[in-house]
């Protein structure tokens, strides 16, 4: 019996995507479930699996190929009915790279469907080349990058965005994990980071000041009640931000598990579309790649993003003497169409005194 591939359902906001490459070839036996061919869409790539288990015998779209949901793009012979032998046929070759539709980083999207595999968000070139001096090449952006670029300039032109500085101490948060990293570690299984400490000060924070964690829909406002909190990571493909829902709830372990996977499974292409969907608020740490100051971009239609950065020790005058502490530049950018400068403000300091004071920051479920 002939099987056919089909593409898997996509979200509402999702109309069609490009074929990557055929991870098998037409002859080759295939196993049901297996992932036949990576589709890239506007904001995840997904895998097509085999519906069944068989000998792929057709390809009727190739590489490069944009393709839409449900349409057929290979031809499988079931394992039970290959008695006869079985020709295969390749029934498009392959032409040379596709067209490259407009494709940032936390896109709201709609779950996809279980039959549906999703890998990741935002995809980078895997490998670069190593290109002699004055060498010249140009290649098209892939549909992720070329959405990227586009929703990154739409967001500096569509909102007005301003960024504030502050500075917090990491003392007390360092001797905190200090304290009780061992203990953390063995109980919970999870090493005790930073971010958990950052989060939960952000969730405190946007308690305190609301509209931050607000966002503008054509001249309403939408508040909303839980803090959906994007955290930005890095993965083979790129950054990605998959979101910690509900943050405002979760333990110090919770919080510190959750982002464990997240990275887990950006290093294994295994995020999910529902994964990066949505997020009422972001955070970023450019100090991971050695950056001391920058100016985060906001992930639209998200109204504030807080930038983490390196942390350095510098000399800080301290009850009137001049000692040596780790420090770290925090940056909140913000859309000031919405959030008053005094909000934005008094926000970061709320997160930055929380840090400082962080003891009621770690908590157990």
């Amino acid at each position: 019996m002939k099987v056919e591939v089909r593409v898997p359902m996509l979200s509402d906001s999702v109309a069609s995507g490009t074929l990557l490459p055929w991870r098998k070839q037409v002859g080759e036996s295939v196993a049901r479930d297996e992932a036949l061919v990576d589709l890239e869409t506007d904001k995840v790539i997904l895998e097509i699996p085999a519906p069944a288990s068989g000998t792929l015998v057709e390809l009727r779209q190739p590489e490069g190929a944009v393709v839409k949901a449900d349409e057929v793009v290979a031809v499988i012979e079931t394992r039970e009915d290959l008695a006869e032998p079985v020709v295969p046929v390749q029934a498009v070759a392959a032409p040379g790279p596709a067209p490259v539709a407009p494709a940032v980083s936390a896109i709201k999207v709609e779950p996809p469907p279980a039959s549906a595999s999703p890998v990741t968000n935002i995809p980078l070139p895997v490998a670069e080349p190593v290109i002699s001096s004055g060498a010249f090449r140009r290649e098209p952006m892939s549909r992720l990058r070329s959405r990227v670029a586009e929703r990154l300039l739409a967001a500096q032109h569509s909102a007005a965005m301003l960024t504030t500085f502050n500075e917090v101490n990491m003392q007390a948060v360092n001797e905190l994990r200090q304290r009780h990293k061992a203990e953390f570690e063995v109980r919970h299984g999870v090493k005790l980071g930073y971010m958990s400490f950052f989060v939960r000060a952000v969730c405190q924070a946007l308690a305190q000041f609301p509209v931050v964690n607000a966002s503008i829909d054509g001249n309403d406002i939408v508040w909303h009640g839980a803090a959906d909190i994007g955290i930005a990571i890095s993965s083979p493909r790129g950054l990605v931000v998959p979101i910690l829902r509900g943050a405002q709830a979760l333990s110090s372990d919770a919080i510190e598990r959750a982002i464990a996977d997240f990275g887990q499974r950006a290093r294994e292409s295994k995020l999910t579309l529902d994964d990066l969907s949505g997020g009422t608020f972001s955070i970023t740490n450019g100090g991971v790649f050695g950056s001391l100051l920058s100016t985060p971009i906001l992930n639209p239609p998200q109204s504030a993003i807080l930038g983490m950065h390196a942390i350095q020790e510098r000399p800080i005058a301290e009850n009137g003497q001049v000692v040596i502490r780790p420090m770290m530049y925090l940056a909140l950018t913000y859309d000031h169409r919405l959030i008053d400068g005094r909000d934005a403000v008094q926000f970061l300091v709320a997160v930055k005194a929380a840090l400082e004071a962080p003891d009621a920051l770690l908590t157990h479920e």
